[in-house]
């Protein structure tokens, strides 16, 4: 009994001064999978805190499995995609929870302009968990479809730096 009491103490202190979106100059490191028809692969993301609300950043994705029938026209070019983004962090505007962000944004990429919806929750000051859904609003080249261009979902682990 003194075992669970101690181990439900160590798990309180760890949420202590946890905060998702701190403001202007905040720093977040995202690393995770990437889920899309015909393939999964990685995703990579940085945002910097610009204001109360308001961040910008790159985010990176490349897919790695890809289903059989596409493997073989599929290059670098078409696996690979690169946004630069822009975020409205408004976790501290819903007021949910201090340790809880959602952030709706814009993103201009390597094969679309579109938009994302997330969220991020930390369990301590430095580490949580974020996912995200990420749809394209206007495709560069309607005839290419294989990755990127289609409704996306992406979870993973997310840092403060």
């Amino acid at each position: 009994m003194k075992n669970l009491f101690l181990i439900i103490a160590l798990i309180s202190v760890s949420f202590v001064g946890a905060q998702a979106f701190e403001g202007k100059g905040d720093q977040k490191f995202q690393i995770g999978a990437n889920f899309q028809d015909e393939a999964t692969g990685i995703n990579i993301t940085y945002d910097y805190g610009l204001g109360e609300n308001i961040s910008v950043g790159i985010s990176s994705s490349y897919a790695l499995g890809i289903d059989d029938v596409l493997a073989d026209v599929a290059d670098f070019g078409d696996r690979f995609d690169l946004k630069a983004r822009f975020n409205a962090n408004l976790g501290s505007v819903l007021n949910i929870d201090e340790n809880f962000d959602f952030y709706p944004g814009l993103s201009l990429s390597t094969k679309n302009f579109g938009g994302h919806l997330g969220a991020r929750y930390f369990f301590s000051e430095g580490f949580g968990i974020y996912t995200e859904a990420a749809f394209p609003f206007a495709k560069y080249d309607d005839q290419v479809d294989l990755f990127y261009n289609q409704f996306t979902i992406n979870i993973g682990a997310s840092f403060n730096l």
